[in-house]
């Protein structure tokens, strides 16, 4: 899909008497959106508090599933929705059009969501994931996984996170002993999660408006980790932690992540 501000000149609807508004189109990735993936329902690693209970059901970290004489390790997670749009804050770019003009607030949180703690529920809101349980289609997210080590993750293959693996079910159990990656993933299935309910939209699709993606658009959001440990580079969803994951979760650290998400923008500027 390509960049819809390729053109020269754009033209968007506008109120009457004008009806067109014409302007230059431009593109760029704005850091708009903050995931937090926790372990410790209620803590905010971001904002430096938290509301644990100290336990609980919603209680998240490495487990152990064992099946007959196998064992396999999963993990579980609870994740935040933050709108952090950081030129607003820093109050910056105050005049620009195409520049989102809002202030810090929490949106979304899944320790109240029922259907992020069972992945049977979950699949009220995604009944086709009946058509990617299969190793044909898993084989597909290699070529996903490939191309957003390379660069950029495939948005066709909405069904793949790249080397974190698959975008189903919607929620935070996730079969992946490297913890590090599994929030990564969670953070990931969040973002995907909120377009789906059409709770969030996206802005690199249309000039003039945000359009709704229930099949998200993965290649319009890059991340990085911002706590424990912030990184210098965003990267596309399902890039392996081998590549930047060192050394960004220590010990002692508590296994409370947050990750600064850039959405692409496509605006018609005037």
């Amino acid at each position: 899909m390509g960049d819809p501000a390729r053109l020269p000149v754009c033209f968007c609807p506008f109120p009457p008497p004008i009806f067109v508004r014409i302007g230059i189109p431009i593109s760029f990735w704005e850091p708009a959106r903050f995931n937090e993936t926790v372990k410790d329902p209620f803590c905010f690693p971001g904002a430096g508090v938290g509301f644990t209970n100290g336990g609980g059901f919603l209680s998240g970290g490495n487990n152990e599933q064992r099946a007959s004489n196998d064992a396999a390790r999963y993990s579980k997670t609870q994740a935040h929705h933050l709108l952090f749009p950081v030129w607003s804050i820093l109050e910056l770019l105050t005049d620009f059009i195409c520049v989102e003009h809002s202030g810090f607030d929490v949106a979304y949180i899944t320790e109240v969501d029922p259907l992020w703690q069972n992945d049977i529920l979950a699949f009220i809101i995604h009944p086709e994931s009946l058509l990617f349980a299969n190793p044909v289609a898993q084989l597909a997210c290699v070529a996903d996984s490939i191309s957003a080590n390379a660069g950029y993750s495939q948005s066709p293959l909405f069904w793949c996170i790249g080397s974190s693996g698959s975008a189903y079910p919607m929620t935070g159990n996730v079969n992946n002993q490297d913890f590090l990656q599994a929030n990564e993933t969670v953070s990931a299935r969040l973002q995907y999660k909120l377009s789906r309910e059409l709770l969030t939209c996206d802005t690199a699709l249309n000039l003039c408006a945000c359009v709704p993606t229930p099949i998200w658009v993965k290649h319009n959001y890059r991340t990085h980790i911002a706590k424990p440990v912030r990184d210098f580079q965003c990267h596309p969803f399902g890039r392996s932690d081998l590549i930047w994951g060192p050394l960004k979760n220590p010990a002692g650290a508590g296994d409370n992540f947050a990750w600064m998400i850039f959405r692409k923008r496509a605006c018609c500027a005037f």
